[in-house]
């Protein structure tokens, strides 16, 4: 498959494709982006990869040539004549045409045999969250995750304490992954041009997860630290003992003043493990 806009937009005329906005739809036209994703995430023939929105297949093609096998995952059912036109080459590819959020990913899984699975995907911001979310949710569990994202959104995902991005989302991440940049990706290789630049965010499972006597306390007691983000511990905490709390964050030199911005995930697993 050839990489640049003029054969990009000459397969689309050859199968009357139209990019439909509510998709979010931006296809990668640069070869250089391709394989430095697939370098940096280190895919290899042990690798089954799940791609979500393949769109015309111009990271699936890179993907292939490293992976094992690549499982895609595509809601926009027009794009299926293109596909197969441009990934023709290739026998470890599987396209599957259905809304992600809707799919049983671990059964879908099943019949491959891989030492490791990736998810890698350009993915619209609308639908970053709750694509990560089912990941985890649903078990699926990925060895990594990479994600092609708006720059503004990738930061919210890597944010660390004391920053306007860092929320209650950055410590559930956390808490199962390393997140990390990977590369920085110019507008100028999407077809259409977004009106901003991208960034490219990994997250690499923990070996070994921070120690909690009960994840249902710990993530209850995060979101209900950031209902009000503007607020103080003592006013979001109001039905919570207060003053094992306090306990905790004397400790590390805070009191029920401070807002849950500021606290890292290691404070809010002492504090969830005192109640």
């Amino acid at each position: 498959m050839e990489y640049s806009p003029k054969k990009m937009i000459d397969k689309m005329n050859e199968n009357n494709f139209g990019f439909k906005k509510k998709f979010g739809q931006n296809f990668i036209i640069d070869e250089n982006i391709i394989n430095g994703i697939c370098s940096k995430v280190d895919i290899d023939n042990e690798t089954l990869v799940i791609e979500i929105g393949p769109g015309a297949g111009s990271l699936t093609n890179g993907l292939a040539k490293y992976a094992k096998n690549v499982l895609c995952y595509e809601i926009d059912t027009t794009l299926e004549n293109m596909l197969q036109d441009n990934l023709k080459e290739y026998n470890n590819i599987e396209i599957i045409f259905k809304d992600f959020l809707q799919a049983n990913v671990l059964d879908d899984i099943k019949k491959y045999s891989y030492n490791k699975l990736y998810v890698v995907a350009n993915l619209p911001y609308y639908i970053t969250t709750p694509i990560i979310m089912k990941l985890i949710e649903d078990k699926i569990m990925p060895d990594k995750i990479a994600v092609m994202v708006q720059k503004e959104v990738g930061d919210r995902f890597k944010a660390v304490p004391g920053t306007k991005d860092y929320s209650s989302l950055s410590i559930f991440l956390n808490y199962y992954y390393e997140v990390s940049k990977l590369m920085d990706v110019s507008r100028n290789v999407f077809l259409p041009k977004p009106n901003v630049d991208s960034i490219v965010v990994q997250f690499k499972k923990r070996d070994n997860k921070i120690n909690l006597k009960n994840e249902d306390i710990f993530f209850k007691l995060v979101k209900d630290s950031f209902v009000q983000k503007r607020k103080t511990l003592r006013n979001n905490l109001k039905n919570y003992n207060l003053k094992k709390i306090e306990e905790v964050l004397n400790r590390h030199g805070y009191d029920l003043s401070v807002r849950a911005e500021h606290l890292s995930i290691d404070i809010f697993a002492e504090i969830s493990n005192e109640l």
